[in-house]
């Protein structure tokens, strides 16, 4: 099966062929650029960021089915702003699943950054004094302390889009 990712970022490529690793998956990445902002403010246009990466993909490289994984932050009622994450799998016959991932509450020195209009990517690398730690252990690795990492959290969300899309197509296991 061609699998397309929505994205050439590394942390996301390897957790999806973490999950689709048989030999008969043929996994390639693929840069779109769905019509969010660079960095998605809500659960909203973080999960839509996910839904077009996926389904960009998927026509673009004609490929089975598509798999995109958006990153994002939302402010919560309290004024406290959260990181959150999302997946879509998308296949070319138009069927579509979501999952969404792990949600940990960011510190405020970085949620005031935010909400100034700068890109969580650039703050991180800030806080944690690194470099590219979006291709790294990401903001879930530094705010864990290396409990969780990106990849890890991605995989956790490529496992429930394949398990929602085997049930939809019918290939259940019992």
């Amino acid at each position: 099966m061609k699998i397309a990712v929505g994205t050439k970022n590394n942390t996301k490529v390897k957790a999806v062929k973490a999950v689709f690793h048989e030999a008969h998956h043929a996994i390639i990445a693929s840069d779109v650029q769905p019509n969010v902002s660079k960095q998605p403010f809500s659960d909203e246009d973080t999960l839509q960021g996910a839904i077009e990466r996926a389904t960009l993909a998927v026509h673009e490289q004609q490929a089975h089915i598509g798999i995109g994984l958006e990153g994002g932050v939302f402010a919560a009622r309290n004024g406290t702003v959260w990181l959150c994450n999302w997946g879509a799998l998308v296949d070319r016959d138009g069927v579509v699943v979501v999952a969404g991932g792990a949600r940990i509450p960011l510190p405020a020195e970085i949620s005031e950054q935010l909400k100034t209009g700068k890109e969580l990517a650039e703050v991180i690398d800030e806080y944690a004094d690194r470099r590219d730690v979006r291709s790294n252990e990401g903001a879930i690795g530094i705010l864990t302390n290396g409990a969780i990492d990106r990849t890890t959290m991605y995989t956790h969300i490529v496992y429930m889009l394949k398990g929602q899309y085997e049930h939809k197509k019918g290939w259940i296991n019992r």
